[in-house]
């Protein structure tokens, strides 16, 4: 069951496909400072899928802070998360108009509307 503040994500991206399996390589070890901002900016319960068919990557995460924007801040300020943005930014394509790569003014992911939801 949620927190009642915790915050639902769901963003999409494309692959590239010349870059699937680096992309999959890449994340089996993902450096341990862009997944200790992640928790320091309250995100958990974060996982990427992939749809082949669509080269569609599908982002869901969970934010249990109180400042979503301040926090998504420090993430696009931390030296290693942007190391991270510049190595997997090229592998993707987005479908933001105008976005120009991760964790600039314009979202490079897209987010999602959430439609339905079941807490069961």
């Amino acid at each position: 069951m949620s927190v009642p503040h915790t915050k639902r994500i769901c963003q999409i991206i494309k692959l590239k496909p010349s870059a699937v399996d680096e992309y999959k390589a890449i994340h089996s070890a993902v450096w341990p400072g862009v997944l200790a901002a992640l928790e320091r900016a309250h995100i958990v319960d974060y996982s990427i899928n992939y749809y082949p068919p669509l080269q569609l990557l599908i982002a869901t995460m969970k934010y249990t802070g109180q400042d979503y924007e301040s926090d998504m801040k420090l993430v696009a300020e931390d030296p290693e998360t942007q190391k991270w943005w510049a190595v997997t930014d090229g592998m993707q394509e987005s479908f933001v108009e105008g976005a120009q790569g991760s964790g600039k003014d314009i979202p490079w992911w897209k987010e999602l509307e959430e439609v339905f939801r079941f807490e069961g």
